[in-house]
């Protein structure tokens, strides 16, 4: 469960390293956004290595997908995914991600045809 001020780590070389979620969206007063989910964020720290040549910048606000989260994911054969840490994947106004590489698997039920640009980023699939 993500929920407003929580700070998630980067899965990508976008060159953010942590971001901070402003806003979930997706509904009037919703509070939580899982795995999947759009949400608002500001970078709060960029990658040591990445720092000038970074496609973002230190406070700037952007759109993120969700794509591992602490939070159990059941799934319909009654198996769970979880991951150890929160990760997103930052995307553009359009939608398309800014990155041009994900870092580590992403899950099975994002391979839809609204993510499938991220399947393609990614290492592979649990």
């Amino acid at each position: 469960m993500i929920q407003q001020q929580t700070i998630l780590k980067v899965a990508d070389n976008s060159g953010a390293k942590t971001v901070k979620c402003i806003k979930v969206l997706g509904g009037f007063k919703r509070r939580f956004a899982y795995l999947g989910d759009i949400i608002v964020v500001s970078v709060q720290q960029l990658r040591n290595k990445s720092k000038l040549t970074a496609k973002v910048q230190k406070g700037e606000v952007l759109k993120a997908l969700i794509i591992r989260t602490k939070t159990k994911d059941r799934k319909k054969d009654g198996s769970a995914i979880f991951f150890n840490d929160n990760f997103v994947s930052l995307i553009n106004k359009q939608g398309n991600p800014i990155a041009t590489r994900i870092i580590g698997p992403i899950p099975k039920s994002l391979k839809k045809n609204k993510f499938m640009k991220f399947a393609t980023l990614s290492a592979g699939f649990v």
